[in-house]
């Protein structure tokens, strides 16, 4: 089966007071968030949706084939599609346009046709996976389970020590500028 083939996905649920942990994949599972420029891309989307859509970034870890963000929307009705559409619809248009100039051979791999038309992808089809977080015990356990990707991969020792994660905000020794919002007491566990 194909990276890009449908697969049954649990839905989304907008359910005011939750938290969310959204994964998200790059095409066909392609590395392409191990470029910097990527990264800041996906940066910059994050923080423009986090503005307009108002929701708080708790945790987040940005792996080379796909993306962990655990964040809290603020406005007691809110659309989790909307937000994810935010951050990744802005991300692909500028990756496709860097691709067309600069290495058009990566083309065929990301296009597929649909009826008459063509499409680029540097998303994987569908919204990924979306996990409710209705909990302090549960929201501990996902930061650790988004932290802990790197390090369950041989990347690095210390989760802190990834350069595109949340972690070492967690201990005072932030590596990149996407700063996560203050997790309100009430979750703490």
């Amino acid at each position: 089966m194909a990276h890009d083939d449908p697969k049954p996905r649990r839905g989304s649920y907008n359910e005011a007071g939750h938290a969310h942990e959204l994964t998200f994949t790059c095409c066909r599972r392609y590395r392409f968030l191990s470029s910097e420029r990527t990264c800041l891309w996906l940066s910059e989307a994050i923080e423009a949706a986090r503005i307009r859509l108002d929701f708080s970034l708790w945790g987040f870890v940005f792996m080379p084939e796909h993306v962990h963000l655990v964040l809290w929307p603020r406005r007691p009705s809110y659309d989790i599609s909307a937000i994810l559409k935010a951050i990744k619809e802005p991300v692909g248009r500028q990756a496709v346009a860097h691709l067309v100039e600069f290495a058009p051979e990566w083309l065929p791999r990301i296009t597929r046709r649909r009826g008459n038309r063509e499409e680029r992808l540097f998303w994987q089809s569908g919204g990924g996976y979306d996990r409710n977080i209705r909990e302090p015990r549960v929201l501990t356990s996902m930061m650790d389970y988004v932290h802990q990707n790197p390090v369950r991969r041989g990347l690095v020792e210390r989760a802190a020590d990834w350069r595109w994660s949340s972690a070492g905000w967690y201990e005072d020794a932030p590596s990149c500028d996407l700063m996560p919002d203050p997790i309100p007491p009430e979750w703490a566990h």
